[in-house]
């Protein structure tokens, strides 16, 4: 089992989310937009010059900063798709 911020995460890499951090007001902003654990998560794209990055969760695609990704960790399923 590998776990490791959401911000490390390489393109089309999936997983499930374990733990949702940060100051409260990011942490609300991130559990009203879907981002909650247990659910599965898959990077799209990054940016050019790495922020923001795209990812897939519940059916739509979100851009997050890369502040609001180093507080979602992430269990990396085996091999991309």
């Amino acid at each position: 089992m590998v776990i490791k911020p959401l911000r490390e995460v390489e393109p089309l890499e999936r997983g499930r989310i374990v733990k949702v951090g940060g100051r409260k007001g990011i942490r609300r902003r991130l559990l009203d937009m879907g981002v909650v654990v247990g659910a599965e998560v898959e990077v799209q794209r990054v940016a050019p010059l790495g922020d923001p990055l795209e990812i897939r969760i519940k059916g739509y695609n979100l851009a997050l900063r890369l502040e609001e990704a180093d507080n979602i960790q992430i269990e990396i399923f085996e091999g991309k798709l």
